[in-house]
């Protein structure tokens, strides 16, 4: 376990990234290619940093990418990085949007202070993850990708049945970087499904420009 450990912090030394976990992100991204140059990323949880960092990387200058976070994040990131010091549960999907609009992909770090209890921390990573979800029904547009990272127990076959009714496809991934021994999983939905809301407005749009 040390030896991975040890592996994977002095890689990101070596590439200047501030923590670890940004190749939980990497290898997910290089396997489901969720961002993609010129992307809209929301990052959730976004604390230290290293997911902004690859994520900037991927979406160039073309791109932007928005993180949130109840923490600080205490290092220089590029000008197309923004980052924002608040509590998710008092957000609005209005307050997310990046260029007055909605967003390519959501990206979810966030996990609870830990009790040591399996299933209360399972639930409590849950909680978060639907707050998440629901964020995501209203800013992420339709075919858009949702990243989260979940706990392994009973609630997560709830959480994957939310998924599946949001997105085409749902993935579950358990990272080589992610320690053997964690109860961490990270659950993928991709090609987000266009709720009802939102085939109105497309409808709406389409005739008002028809009757030019």
């Amino acid at each position: 376990m040390k030896k991975v450990k040890d592996h994977y912090f002095h890689k990101a030394k070596r590439n200047g990234y501030v923590a670890r976990s940004a190749y939980k992100l990497e290898e997910i991204d290089k396997k489901h290619g969720i961002i993609r140059k010129g992307n809209f990323v929301l990052d959730l949880g976004c604390s230290p940093g290293s997911w902004l960092q690859y994520a900037s990387r991927k979406v160039g200058e073309e791109g932007e990418v928005l993180g949130v976070d109840l923490q600080p994040v205490n290092h220089s990131l590029p000008a197309h990085v923004k980052v924002l010091q608040a509590d998710i549960f008092e957000l609005s999907a209005k307050d997310l949007e990046m260029s007055g609009g909605m967003v390519d992909v959501i990206l979810s770090d966030m996990a609870p202070k830990t009790t040591g209890i399996r299933a209360t921390d399972a639930q409590r990573s849950y909680a978060l993850n639907q707050q998440v979800l629901q964020l995501a029904e209203e800013l992420l547009r339709p075919q858009g990708m949702l990243l989260v990272k979940a706990f392994q127990g009973a609630p997560l076959g709830e959480l994957r049945n939310a998924f599946r009714n949001s997105f085409a496809k749902v993935k579950l991934c358990k990272p080589k970087s992610s320690r053997s021994e964690s109860v961490e999983i990270f659950l993928l939905g991709m090609g987000k499904k266009q709720n009802k809301g939102t085939s109105k407005n497309w409808i709406s749009i389409n005739l008002c420009l028809f009757l030019r």
